[in-house]
């Protein structure tokens, strides 16, 4: 019997590699390159070690890896194969970056006497991804075992921030040499013992805050179940954003970026958690000089104070006793009232409404113990249902791409979410964030069927601009062209190419009624909107929550 290749053993090794250090879902992109990957792979996944999943696009694999890694909280890996395959991840390692994401890259490189020489697929992919990698290396053809496996311990070290707090993705660029078929099949056998680095780090980073005041908690992205608790013990208004982990309890306060125009400004304090990227009122709270601004951030090398008027930035926030205010947060809470009884009563065929509507439809089946993710897409949707969407129960799962906020993606993650929990998925997007990532719907027919169903809001063009400072009506000449960008999408012929189901629903009724059922397979439930007077229409809605909260 022939000697097994050495591309073979490199393989399995890293793959080995990969289960001792936690990783239980890998998303493989197929060439010829990452062979001797995509062999050890199969093997793995056959003998239960993991869970592999084949995408064709790459860019989709590496949300899909994102998604999986940000449902459970464990690192998950893509394959590629090289050169324009690598590239195509950049978006998905971009946005674990910046979101704190164990995402873990391998790319199949060329050995190194064929870089720079003009051989096909070969091009830089050391450093492709420059500085957002927390960790990277380059193995060369005839990496021995024991060099593989410290390698792999570090970098599993490193995407999961177990020495360092600060989680994101690591990038192993791996040089297979010729011939990439094993010369025998891999049988992989019991699953290899975990090897755990665990950082012992001291207690303390904390920052003591005494209670009352005119203080508010800002929840931002991520923030989870603590802001909550801290607004609470406070005495504080919360103005959580939907995908926070915090909207939740009596403190948090519906339509806040409408109320921070009068109540705002009394603010004297903010505790800020999270990542809050959503409202230009809240950045505009944030960078005042008069206020005082605590940023609390348990990991990470960087910190949100946009501004740079943060006057304290500690890993954690204790509530200590202080002059109490309770007419301080009463006020904020009769205010949300106010504006939460005008919201109530805005049952248009729009952004708000449908936001409302899927809300409800989640609360309902929370209750009934069949609880569903909720992705958003982070452009026009997050912001609707920042607005629109009132306190939502404890463990109710909201979660957008808001490391950087990019629309490319959305459904992939969507995807890796129902593939890690098993569970149902809706998806909330525009039409534009869906056309961005239609291949995410793609599945090959020997790939497991996931539970999503995407609930698509079709206005035909990017109708967040409306909203900005290009939809004022000044600008309205060069609007559609470079801004509004209109489509006409038969979407229920794409949905039918992918073998999607599809359904157009035209009022709030009809889709509560569909929301009602079951999320099984994969389906998209259209919903047909008009943007034309967005603009005019949200503007009218402000002024009547302002007349409301006035009185």
């Amino acid at each position: 019997m022939s000697p097994e290749a050495p591309a073979a053993l490199l393989a399995r090794e890293l793959v080995t590699g990969l289960v001792r250090g936690g990783v239980r879902h890998v998303v493989l992109s197929p060439g010829s390159r990452s062979a001797p990957l995509a062999y050890a792979l199969l093997a793995a996944h056959d003998a239960g070690w993991l869970r592999l999943h084949v995408r064709v696009d790459e860019r989709v694999a590496g949300f899909l890896a994102l998604g999986l890694a940000r449902a459970d909280g464990l690192p998950a890996a893509v394959v590629t194969t090289s050169g324009t395959a690598v590239a195509n991840l950049h978006p998905a390692v971009l946005e674990a970056a910046h979101s704190g994401v164990p995402l873990v890259v391998l790319s199949a490189d060329r050995p190194h006497e064929l870089r720079r020489t003009g051989a096909s697929q070969t091009t830089e992919q050391v450093g492709i991804f420059a500085g957002a990698p927390r960790w990277q290396a380059d193995l060369p053809a005839d990496t021995p075992p024991a060099a593989t496996r410290q390698v792999l311990v570090r970098a599993l070290a490193a995407a999961t921030g177990a020495r360092s707090g600060d989680p994101g993705p690591v990038h192993l660029n791996v040089a297979f040499r010729d011939p990439l078929v094993p010369a025998a099949p891999w049988q992989p056998g019991e699953p290899p013992a975990p090897r755990e680095v665990v950082a012992h780090r001291e207690p303390g980073g904390t920052v003591d805050v005494p209670a009352g005041g005119r203080t508010v908690v800002v929840a931002g992205d991520g923030a989870g179940p603590v802001a909550a608790s801290v607004a609470e013990t406070g005495g504080w208004p919360l103005l959580a954003e939907p995908t926070s982990g915090a909207r939740t309890g009596p403190n948090a306060v519906p339509a806040y970026r409408l109320l921070l125009a009068g109540l705002g400004e009394e603010v004297e304090r903010v505790l800020v958690l999270g990542h809050p990227t959503l409202s230009r009122p809240v950045s505009a709270l944030l960078a005042r000089p008069d206020v005082d601004v605590v940023v609390v951030a348990p990991t990470g090398a960087v910190w949100p104070d946009v501004a740079g008027t943060a006057g304290r930035v500690a890993g954690g926030a204790r509530v200590v006793p202080g002059e109490a205010d309770g007419e301080w947060l009463a006020r904020w809470q009769r205010a949300g009232a106010a504006a939460e009884e005008v919201l109530a009563a805005h049952e248009e065929l729009d952004g708000l409404g449908v936001a409302r509507t899927v809300a409800r439809a989640a609360v309902t089946a929370h209750a009934a113990g069949r609880p569903e993710v909720i992705v958003l897409g982070s452009s026009m949707t997050v912001r609707d249902w920042d607005l629109a969407v009132p306190a939502l129960p404890q463990g109710l799962r909201l979660v957008a791409n808001r490391g950087l906020a990019g629309i490319d993606g959305t459904l992939a993650t969507a995807s890796g979410f129902a593939l890690a929990t098993g569970g149902p998925v809706r998806a909330v997007v525009g039409d534009l964030t869906f056309l961005h990532d239609a291949g995410a719907l793609l599945r090959g027919s020997l790939e497991e069927e996931v539970d999503l169903q995407v609930v698509l809001l079709n206005d035909r063009g990017g109708a967040i601009f409306a909203t900005l400072e290009h939809g004022a009506p000044e600008r309205a000449a060069t609007f559609e062209r470079v801004f509004g960008t209109p489509q006409e999408v038969d979407v229920a012929a794409l949905c039918a190419g992918y073998g999607v189901r599809h359904r157009s629903v035209r009022s709030l009724a009809e889709l509560a009624e569909v929301l009602a059922e079951p999320v099984t397979g994969r389906s998209v439930v259209e919903v047909a909107l008009d943007r034309t007077g967005l603009r005019e229409r949200r503007e009218r809605l402000a002024a009547r929550v302002g007349d409301v909260v006035a009185g």
